[in-house]
């Protein structure tokens, strides 16, 4: 099992930017972050359903929602571990918890954090 967890989370201003991160906390297990075939973002908002964001997959396919699209980018660094969604020109709509989400194609794990709280709001 891989654990994951979120950070970047906060209060930010329409308009601002927002760097999420999402890292595996303690020693590193056999199968890692960086060994992921799909690397997403989700999120959920308030008294709606957690809807995908964006994913990035090793040969640098991505796929972004329609209403996040030219300004959010999701990222991978497998030297650090670490998967990004950076988020620019935030909206109040995007008030959310997002969520990581790793899956491994082989053993069919898909692994989640535990949640970020972002808040756009003037």
């Amino acid at each position: 099992q891989v654990q994951l967890v979120e950070s970047g989370g906060g209060l930010v201003q329409p308009g601002g930017s927002l760097r999420l991160s999402c890292t595996e906390p303690g020693p590193v297990s056999h199968t890692t972050l960086s060994d992921a075939d799909v690397l997403a973002w989700y999120r959920q908002a308030p008294g709606k359903q957690r809807e995908l964001v964006g994913y990035a997959t090793p040969n640098g396919d991505t796929y972004y929602t329609e209403s996040v699209k030219g300004r959010f980018t999701v990222s991978r660094d497998r030297v650090m571990n670490t998967a990004y969604l950076q988020m620019n020109n935030l909206k109040p709509e995007d008030t959310a918890v997002y969520y990581c989400n790793a899956q491994f194609s082989a053993s069919g794990l898909s692994s989640w954090g535990q949640g970020t709280q972002v808040t756009v709001s003037s």
